[in-house]
């Protein structure tokens, strides 16, 4: 029986190979961005720079070469996506390293401050046990009686193609994923006795100009913004 689908969540994915004395460099600095923390708040939660001060990753020399990948990739992306690309531009609105040492994990989250987000591993060889970005179906359209795609009972198969809860993209050395800022993911727990490494990106849209006529939904450009001063 033919069964079109329709409305899919797109995620954009390219395997990317920098250079070997580039990459030593990026772990390094990002285990010394760590530093002695092990963690953030809870011990099960991966340690993530964004919460501990280290959120502009993309501006220190030795990412540069990553932040211009992350550019070319979420332009390309946006163009996919049927965008015109000549009328918006693309922020990076801040970036952080993620540790993940054995038995840690990530929750369930979105970035409402974000229009897209990217994830960039520095390790892995696509082993979902080393933890795996977990992307959310909010939106099961397919389930037909409401909670069945994530409840008990074995009521849809496991593997039905057309009723999945959730996706898992393992980490694998050089992966680099694009998607909507706004699509609830997670990172399952890491189950191996090594440390899982990458770096994660939030992206803004503008309009391109403050001036020109814009499309009604996209703010103006950043550094056309007016900041209020404290009185």
């Amino acid at each position: 029986m033919p069964i079109d689908t329709w409305f899919p969540l797109a995620v954009s994915r390219n395997l990317l190979t920098p250079d070997p004395a580039l990459h030593e460099r990026m772990v390094a600095q990002i285990f010394q961005w760590r530093g002695d923390l092990w963690a953030n708040p809870s011990g099960e939660s991966a340690w993530t720079g964004d919460m501990n001060g280290v959120a502009l990753v993309h501006e220190h020399p030795d990412f540069a070469w990553l932040r211009s990948q992350v550019e070319v990739e979420a332009l390309q992306f946006c163009q996919a996506l049927g965008f015109q690309t000549e009328a918006l531009q693309l922020w990076i609105q801040r970036s952080w390293p993620v540790v993940s040492e054995p038995g840690q994990s990530i929750g369930a989250h979105h970035h409402p401050n974000a229009h897209l987000s990217a994830i960039y591993y520095l390790n892995g060889s696509g082993d979902p046990e080393l933890g795996a970005l977990r992307i959310f179906d909010d939106r099961p359209r397919n389930e037909l009686v409401p909670g069945l795609a994530v409840g008990y009972g074995e009521v849809i198969a496991e593997e039905a193609a057309l009723n999945q809860a959730w996706i898992d993209y393992p980490p694998q050395a050089g992966l680099l994923l694009l998607f909507p800022a706004s699509t609830r993911h997670g990172v399952t727990e890491n189950l191996t006795d090594l440390t899982r490494l990458s770096v994660s990106f939030d992206l803004y849209l503008t309009a391109r100009s403050a001036t020109e006529l814009a499309p009604e939904y996209l703010a103006p450009p950043v550094n056309r913004w007016s900041p209020i001063q404290l009185r």
